[in-house]
Formats: structure tokens, C-alpha cells, sequence
């Protein structure tokens, strides 16, 4: 009997070709796809500069940066933002126990302004130690030095592939500038979305917002340009060549290939074309990794405090995705992995165990010094009022009435109680876990399996 079509596919021979695929190779062939001249390089903009954002576009310019006349590499990110003290201390420590970044920073004759910030002579910024390779949000991951633009103008107004590394709640402010120095163009720029947060529109319906979404409603960039880019992933993990994976997620016309240009040996980048849906699912596990640091913090790491509430916030977001797609199952895998790395080792749950530790507080707010933006903060708020609608209603598992959804989600009703409105402090979420009137997380899962909750209109869809 003959092979299969799929085992021909991943024969070691399959494997061999294109796993050997060169860099020279994938940009050609992006380059083609593009239709790009010769001596006119494919222009990469990382757009915000985050841990993440950083990190994709340091990952870019290693990959493909030392092709100068077929690839250039940048990142615009805001100037003027200064480095503490503390901060300059520590980035000095980093410098001198890493020989490699020591070496580079003396051949670049960048040494010395380290040492004159680390005595207190003079004050670095942040565009600044970008250009030499340290991000802001991730002081301990040294990483390649990039080419920074602080004039939004200036990075983005001929840019092929644009990479979004901003948090949700810039997204708008700052393509809406953006779309202004597009006005011109010919052709639209292919639109990378790293951002997992989201955003809630009420009226004239009930609805989510992405960051993609965001993006074509402020550019007006054809749909099948934007595509999102998520997984399970640490940023600064990711570069130190620890195995990751991502899915591309969009229109079919770019996400194959660039999921081909993106994909490096230790990580691997698949494609699929349910962008939204993947998009919000990014969102919604930040909303429970911070509970998750908390009750990390307030249980000293207990194994079983900490199982116990994974039972229940996965249990809601398992019923949260039956309101928003219409085949759930098919997001388990994708939603838990990148749920449980963020519960282990994001910025959401290291967060929430500050704040129930006391050693940060909400007065604070929810961008953080060495971290960045916290986006779960606002998730909590998008998902609580979206899911507090009455026009939203759902039946009752056990009583003859209606109820809005958020009243199946005690979990998701004691952080907005904690975080937005402020009313308790975080040591209610155990109190609420150790709840008796709490209902079995099975039930929860039972109700939603059960019952028709889909409603298309939530993520922009129109019922069929």
C-alpha cells in the first residue's frame, strides 16, 4: 500500500528540506510574494517597545538584520523616558557579569555612559540603552542592539510589515496618528498584532474590541493585512532560545507565509485563520493569572490553594468561550497552554502576588516599573461589563429565570470587586474560594456544554 498524503508530508525527508530552509531562502521568498525590487529592502517596524515587543523585533534583526539590502529592522518607541537610579545600578551588574555585552558595549565605545549613570553622574533613557540592546521591562535579558526611532512619522511612513507590540489600551490613541502618515500610500502594510489585551463596547451592542480590530478601524488597512500572533510564551525566554511555539492567525493570503519568514528552530510559528477568536482567548487568561498570583502569594505557594482555583477560573473561561465561539473545544488546547505559562511565570500573575503580598498597590496602577503595562487589569474590567449585560441573559441552571452571565463567574466578580471597584482587599479571593454556596467547577463546564450560549455578535459576527 502506498503513503498517505500526510505521511509523505512529515517523511524525514520532508523534514530535512524544510527544516534546512536558509534565512536567504524565506526572505527571498517573502521579498517575491511582496513584490519588492531589487536594492529596495522589506521595512520592519516594531511599533512600542515592551519586553515582548523588544524581543520580536531583537529576534527579527538577528534572523535577518545582516542582510542590509533586503531587510531593515527598527522600532519606534517613545523618547524621554528616563532610567532610575536603582535601575541604571542594576543594568550595570548585568553589563559586567555578561563578558559578551561587556566586550560589545566597549567596542562600541557605549561603556562609559553605563558607569557614569551607575555613579550617578548621568541619566540614561530608555530610547537610549534600547539602541544598546537592554529593554526598559527586561533589564536581566540583554538583547542585540536595534535601531530606534523616537519620530513616529519617521518609523512607520514606509514600513512594509508592522509589528504592534503596544498594550491594548494604546493601540487606538496610536494608530490613529499612525493612519495619518499612511494617508498617501498606495498600498497598506501587513500589520503584525502581538497585543493580548481587549477592550468592551456596550452600545449600540454588547461587544468585544481586539487590538486588531483597533488597528483596521483606525488605519482603515484591508482586513486580510492585519493578523495576531500569540502563544505561550515568556519573553525573555523566548530569547535565550528556550522552545516556544505561536500561531499566526488570519486571513490566509499573509499568515502562511509570514508564519514561514517567522519561523526560527527554536520557535516554531503555525498558522490558522480564527484571528478573533485566538485574539480575546489572550485577553481572558490575563484576567485570571493575576487571581492566580494572588492566591500564590496569600497561600506561600500552596500546591492545593493554588489547584483549587485553577479548577474554577478554568472552568469559567471554559463557559466564558461558549459564549464566544461557536465550536469552544477546538480553543482548550491553545487557551490552557498559554493560560498555564501565564499562571507560572507572566507579568499578570507576578502582579497579583505583589499586591497580596503588599508590596504593591492598586493606588499604584497598572503600569509598572520594570514590567510595563499589567493588561489583565483592564481584561477584567472589559469581561465583567460585557458579561453584566441583559441583553446577554441566560437561563438559570436550576431556577425558572433569566441571569446575566457574570453571575456563573464568582471568580471573575471577586477580582472586579478587588481591582476596578476596589471594595475588598485581595484576600477576598480566598474567601471566595472557600465559599460554600460555591458551586462544583464541573457544573459550571455541564451548563455551558449544555446549553446554547453562542453568541456571535460578542466577537463582531453576525449570527447565521
Amino acid at each position: 500500500m502506498g503513503a498517505t498524503a500526510d505521511e509523505l508530508k512529515y517523511s524525514p525527508d520532508w523534514l530535512v528540506k524544510h527544516s534546512n530552509i536558509t534565512v536567504e531562502e524565506k526572505l527571498d521568498e517573502l521579498r517575491r510574494l511582496m513584490g519588492k525590487a531589487e536594492g529596495d529592502p522589506v521595512r520592519i517596524v516594531g511599533v512600542g517597545a515592551g519586553a515582548w515587543g523588544s524581543v520580536f523585533v531583537a529576534m527579527l534583526q538577528d534572523s535577518y538584520g545582516h542582510l542590509r539590502d533586503q531587510a531593515a529592522v527598527r522600532i519606534w518607541r517613545r523618547s524621554g523616558r528616563p532610567v532610575d537610579r536603582a535601575t541604571a545600578e542594576h543594568l550595570f551588574e548585568v553589563i559586567n557579569s555578561r563578558e559578551d555585552v561587556l566586550r560589545r558595549l566597549i567596542r562600541r565605545c557605549a561603556y562609559l555612559k553605563y558607569v557614569e549613570a551607575r555613579l550617578g553622574d548621568r541619566i540614561l533613557f530608555a530610547d537610549e540603552i534600547l539602541r544598546d540592546g537592554f529593554c526598559l521591562n527586561m533589564i536581566d535579558t540583554p538583547l542585540c542592539p536595534l535601531k530606534v526611532v523616537t519620530n513616529l512619522q519617521e518609523a512607520v511612513w514606509d514600513a512594509d510589515i508592522v509589528v504592534n507590540g503596544l498594550p491594548s489600551t494604546e493601540t487606538s490613541v496610536v494608530f490613529e496618528e499612525i493612519s495619518r502618515y499612511w494617508r498617501d500610500r498606495k498600498t497598506m502594510p501587513i500589520i503584525i498584532s502581538l497585543s493580548k489585551g481587549v477592550e468592551a463596547e456596550l452600545v449600540p451592542e454588547p461587544r468585544i474590541v481586539t487590538p486588531t480590530q483597533m488597528i483596521q478601524r483606525a488605519t482603515g488597512a484591508p482586513v486580510e493585512n492585519i493578523l495576531y500572533l500569540g502563544g505561550p510564551n515568556i519573553a525573555s525566554e523566548i530569547y535565550n532560545n528556550e522552545y516556544a511555539n505561536a500561531r499566526l492567525c488570519g486571513a490566509e493570503k499573509w499568515r502562511k507565509p509570514l508564519a514561514k519568514f517567522l519561523r526560527q528552530p527554536h520557535f516554531i510559528v503555525w498558522d490558522n485563520g480564527d484571528l478573533v477568536t485566538h485574539e480575546v482567548m489572550g485577553g481572558l487568561k490575563n484576567v485570571y493569572a493575576i487571581g492566580a498570583g494572588m492566591v500564590a502569594g496569600l497561600t506561600n505557594e500552596s500546591a492545593t490553594s493554588k489547584s483549587v482555583y485553577f479548577a474554577h477560573c478554568t472552568s469559567e473561561m471554559i463557559f466564558i468561550t461558549h459564549l464566544l465561539a461557536e465550536e469552544p473545544e477546538k480553543l482548550a488546547g491553545p487557551l490552557l497552554a498559554d493560560t498555564y505559562v501565564t499562571l507560572l511565570k507572566g507579568r499578570n500573575a507576578w502582579y497579583g502576588q505583589k499586591l497580596a503580598k503588599g508590596e504593591l498597590y492598586l493606588e499604584m496602577g497598572d503600569s509598572i516599573k520594570g514590567k510595563g503595562m499589567i493588561q489583565g487589569v483592564s481584561a477584567v474590567k472589559a469581561f465583567y461589563e460585557l458579561l453584566s449585560q441583559a441583553s446577554l441573559s441566560v437561563k438559570h441552571p436550576e431556577e425558572d429565570r433569566r441571569i446575566v452571565p457574570v453571575q456563573l463567574c464568582p471568580i471573575l466578580r471577586i477580582l472586579y470587586s478587588i481591582l476596578i471597584k476596589r471594595e475588598f482587599p485581595p484576600q477576598s479571593i480566598l474567601e471566595a474560594l472557600r465559599d460554600e454556596t460555591m458551586d462544583d467547577p464541573r457544573e459550571r463546564i455541564e451548563i455551558a456544554q449544555t446549553h446554547a450560549f453562542y453568541k456571535p455578535f460578542l466577537l463582531g459576527q453576525q449570527q447565521l
